[in-house]
């Protein structure tokens, strides 16, 4: 196969079928969303084998037992899957909403109009249902999409594909408006990334890894984050109560997750009292602890915590506690080493609250909550397609309106510049 070829074609065929999304009403979009939902459900058998094809590899490859599971799709999976697609189907369509409409001196009216950002490539890793998860944000955004699956699921992610094109044509759609890349040569990603002529913006979702390479070679825009060192700061003037709730949820509630509490940091003032609580309840957890010296002065059996610690998204039962003085303290250490994704402050005191959230530059900043509402449901997006850490043109979770851009709309009445 040329690759370089095989691309052109496929970047080809999505800039045509942006085209045609962008000008589809809602109710299509809507029919393709529920046409395919039934379609999941109506070929669970096919999906189940064409992903044990997958699986029975993945065991020959030696893939570990956290990826052999992300890699599964069952019953309950494909339900959800299903459920999903209804989910964004019901969700409010932004294409063509115009909003800030004022009349000017002259006389004109000038205003934004809400627009799909055109062909949006999506690379991830293991998960078949980010499949239909991605083709269902795209699809009802307006935007034609082309995915690149990890190797390991290609039997599971091209199933999924050929159900959604059965949703499309049922839906009088272009089929084209998703397609899900056929080869695992590395080297279609390559080709992909560096097409701004067909392909207006990349979303990588997968490990640090993946995401550095895709923002490094990329000629078309990324929406990304690279990794998620998340913190909780507890202020002096911070309910232990509530602090103890929050800091034990946004390490303990899942590991393996971006908004997942990395580092703790606790105000030098309170850390005597609230720090021996924390290792009780962490304790129940098994979560190791790492520390500073002075968190270790009060914690005297917890490993050191190195300077690469903080720096780390651990992503397991492991947690990393620094003792700060105040709230400069903690501010000053999440600007050398915040990834820009999530912090939290716990305190009583509105005037540090307000300091917290006006100077620390993350994607969501949080006062008395844990860092696990980062997420395009928590928020009332209804789904996301992922965080980015970016700055421009989105920031934090990113769901159907970030999938969209905005251009000027001007109405006139013949006016004519003096």
């Amino acid at each position: 196969m040329d690759i370089k070829q095989y691309m052109t074609e496929l970047g080809q065929q999505a800039r045509a079928a942006s085209r045609h999304m962008a000008r589809a009403n809602t109710g299509a979009k809507n029919a393709a969303l529920l046409h395919i939902a039934e379609g999941l459900e109506d070929a669970e058998a096919l999906l189940i084998a064409e992903n044990a094809r997958d699986l029975e590899q993945g065991k020959k490859d030696g893939l570990d037992a956290a990826l052999l599971d992300r890699l599964e799709l069952n019953a309950e999976r494909i339900a959800g899957m299903a459920e999903g697609l209804r989910q964004v189907a019901a969700l409010p369509d932004p294409v063509g909403e115009i909003s800030d409409l004022n009349y000017r001196p002259s006389g004109i009216q000038v205003g934004k109009m809400r627009v799909p950002l055109g062909v949006i490539g999506i690379i991830y890793e293991s998960r078949p249902n980010v499949t239909a998860d991605a083709a269902a944000l795209c699809l009802k955004s307006g935007n034609a999409a082309i995915l690149r699956g990890g190797s390991e699921a290609k039997h599971s992610n091209q199933a999924i594909a050929a159900v959604i094109h059965a949703g499309l044509e049922k839906a009088g759609l272009p089929r084209d408006a998703v397609q899900v890349i056929e080869t695992t040569d590395r080297a279609a990603v390559g080709e992909l990334i560096t097409m701004p002529q067909y392909v207006d913006v990349i979303v990588p979702r997968g490990g640090k890894g993946l995401i550095e390479r895709i923002s490094r070679d990329a000629r078309v825009p990324v929406i990304k984050h690279l990794h998620g060192v998340c913190h909780v700061f507890i202020d002096a003037k911070a309910d232990l109560d509530k602090a103890v709730a929050i800091a034990f949820n946004a390490k303990c509630h899942r590991y393996g997750v971006c908004n997942a509490m990395e580092t703790l940091l606790v105000d030098d003032a309170v850390a005597a009292e609230v720090l021996p609580r924390l290792q009780s309840e962490y304790a129940k957890e098994n979560v190791e602890l790492r520390g500073c010296p002075r968190t270790r002065d009060i914690l005297p059996g917890i490993q050191a915590a190195t300077e690469a610690d903080w720096d780390e998204e651990y992503l397991a039962p492991i947690l990393s506690i620094r003792v700060v003085d105040g709230l400069d303290g903690a501010i000053e250490h999440l600007h050398a080493h915040s990834s820009g994704h999530t912090e939290s402050i716990v305190t009583e005191d509105y005037t540090k609250a307000r300091r917290f959230l006006t100077e620390v530059d993350s994607s969501s900043v949080m006062v008395n909550a844990s860092t696990r509402f980062a997420d395009g449901f928590e928020y009332g997006l209804g789904a996301e397609i992922g965080i980015s850490t970016d700055k421009i043109h989105v920031r934090g979770p990113v769901g159907l309106e970030g999938l969209t851009s905005q251009k000027y709309i001007v109405l006139g009445d013949g006016q004519i510049r003096q």
